[in-house]
């Protein structure tokens, strides 16, 4: 596991050394978060988790997005959380490392090159998802607002809570399962952390941000799925529930009428 030693501004005065105080990196722990046992080796199953380690939803893109985010946020406090989620999110990454590299190596390795993902790459953990696919940077999602980041960071880890989901059910062993579950888990930390982030700056519930002036049609809802009899169709009860949004059942003729006056 990674642990992040944060100082990067050098102290006033230092020119052309650099201090133990200056500059920051990270140390590696010979120490996994989360215990991994695999007693049931399935390079099938592998295949499984190199979308943990190298697809749109693993633990590489997380790590690396959360990172990337803490370096452009003027909060201390938000860059900090980040960088804690980064750091462990690495840690993750070391855990579904080490569960593709038991279930593709040792004594079922041969069959595991009858796959064409490790006949051709190996055994162990490679950039690539369950399908092949190479890790791309173009999965990182972060821009120039940290509620837009906040948000994208909650969408993040749905992703991967739901792939984990979907491997769970299908893991070979009771050790497997477990290392799973705890990656799961910690999908759900993030997020509500993500979510608390959010209640400080009043975006929780908020979907607005930055400079923008709405125009008119801001609390506004058309219906534009319809039905023969548009009048007819209305909208679920709890879109309805919120007392800031009209509900325009025929859209057509609220345009007719906008124009008629």
């Amino acid at each position: 596991m990674g642990d992040a030693l944060r100082n990067c501004r050098p102290r006033a005065g230092v020119r052309g050394r650099i201090s133990q105080e200056s500059f920051a990196m990270f140390i590696h722990k010979k120490e996994l978060l989360h215990p991994v046992h695999v007693t049931s080796p399935d390079p099938k199953f592998a295949e499984f988790l190199l979308d943990a380690f190298g697809g749109a939803t693993g633990e590489l893109k997380a790590s690396l997005q959360y990172f990337t985010q803490a370096q452009h946020t003027d909060d201390p406090q938000l860059r900090d959380m980040l960088m804690d989620i980064a750091t462990e999110e690495m840690g993750h990454l070391e855990i579904v490392a080490h569960l593709i590299e038991a279930h593709s190596s040792g004594a079922v390795e041969e069959k595991a090159f009858e796959s064409t993902l490790f006949s051709i790459r190996g055994k162990g953990p490679h950039l690539l998802d369950s399908q092949g696919t190479t890790w791309t940077g173009a999965y990182v999602d972060e821009g120039a607002s940290p509620v837009r980041d906040l948000r994208a960071d909650i969408a993040a880890e749905a992703g991967a809570l739901a792939s984990y989901e979907a491997m769970i059910p299908k893991s070979p062993d009771e050790g497997t399962r477990k290392a799973l579950i705890h990656l799961a888990t910690r999908e759900v930390t993030h997020s509500r952390m993500f979510m608390e982030a959010l209640k400080s700056m009043d975006k929780l519930d908020d979907p607005m941000f930055g400079d923008l002036q709405p125009d008119d049609t801001v609390n506004l809802v058309f219906n534009l799925s319809q039905t023969e009899n548009p009048k007819k169709d209305g909208a679920a009860p709890w879109l309805l529930a919120n007392s800031k949004l009209e509900y325009i059942a025929d859209p057509e003729e609220r345009r007719r009428t906008a124009k008629a006056q």
